[in-house]
């Protein structure tokens, strides 16, 4: 099993306790960090029940995404040459089979930050969301005829279309809680994007389309393909899932938060493994 389940490399908050997967039973496990600077754990999974874990304290800034409306698009003859890789049509975003419908809906939109939130917008307000929409072998294009899907079809659409209109665009996800808003249901991992725009990137979120408070970057890639929550060779059955994105007491010290993550906090299972593949 290969299980992107660590939070990314470029994670730059103070970390107390640590991102490593733990096993039960105990196995031999092995961490690596693939292309896109995800942290990869793999092991091979012994027969019957095994439970897979892991608990830490993140250090963010607590401040909402930003807006950047002078952030301009780049001709592509200017782009750096590894950003020209999310210009491309891959797996989940078949950005090719979108083109016309993408100038139809955002020719006349201003290049840059405009488009880009245009084509965030759009999506938002185009796609339903729902676990029972979800399926691993979903596409953006089928996204945007069936107008249905979960976080990550949100996002494989926005990616599609930002690249049908030259806008490098990669796929993101990690841990974001109800922080600042109300509380939404069981903890799931979260799906959002990232555009290449005035020489940096931005996050954006179709799903949402509001500005969100701490966001923990687990895995980047062109799609989801590149980032399955779980990567089997061989079959398995995801009996308990559950996700936890609690923002904790600013007073508490290091030796009480560590003492803390002895004991998994409660939270409602979520039972709909849309995120993990088999190979």
């Amino acid at each position: 099993m290969l299980l992107a389940l660590s939070t990314h490399s470029e994670t730059a908050g103070r970390m107390i306790g640590d991102d490593l997967v733990h096993v039960e039973p105990n196995v031999e496990t092995h961490r690596y960090k693939d292309r896109f600077g995800n942290w990869i754990t793999r092991l091979v999974a012994p027969s019957g029940r095994t439970r897979m874990f892991s608990d830490c304290v993140v250090e963010v800034d607590g401040l909402p995404d930003t807006d950047a409306p002078d952030a301009a698009q780049h001709a592509i003859q200017d782009l750096p040459d590894d950003v020209l890789q999310y210009l491309i049509p891959s797996r989940y975003c078949d950005s090719d089979n979108l083109t016309q419908e993408a100038w139809r809906l955002f020719a006349s939109t201003p290049e840059g930050w405009g488009r880009a939130k245009a084509i965030t917008a759009f999506v938002h307000q185009h796609v339903t969301f729902g676990y029972q929409f979800g399926r691993a072998t979903k596409t953006a294009s089928e996204v945007f005829r069936e107008k249905t899907g979960v976080c990550r079809d949100f996002a494989h659409l926005a990616i599609s279309l930002c690249r049908a209109m030259n806008i490098p665009a990669r796929y993101a996800s990690g841990y974001l809680g109800d922080i600042g808003v109300p509380y939404s249901g069981p903890g799931d991992f979260c799906a959002w994007f990232e555009v290449f725009l005035g020489g940096k990137w931005h996050t954006l979120d179709a799903r949402y389309n509001v500005p969100r408070i701490g966001r923990v970057l687990m895995v980047r890639g062109a799609d989801a393909s590149d980032v399955a929550m779980i990567t089997s060779f061989g079959g398995y059955q995801l009996r308990y899932f559950r996700v936890w994105t609690d923002e904790v007491d600013p007073t508490l010290s290091d030796t009480e938060l560590t003492k803390m993550l002895t004991v998994r906090p409660d939270g409602e299972p979520l039972i709909f493994p849309s995120s993990a593949r088999a190979a």
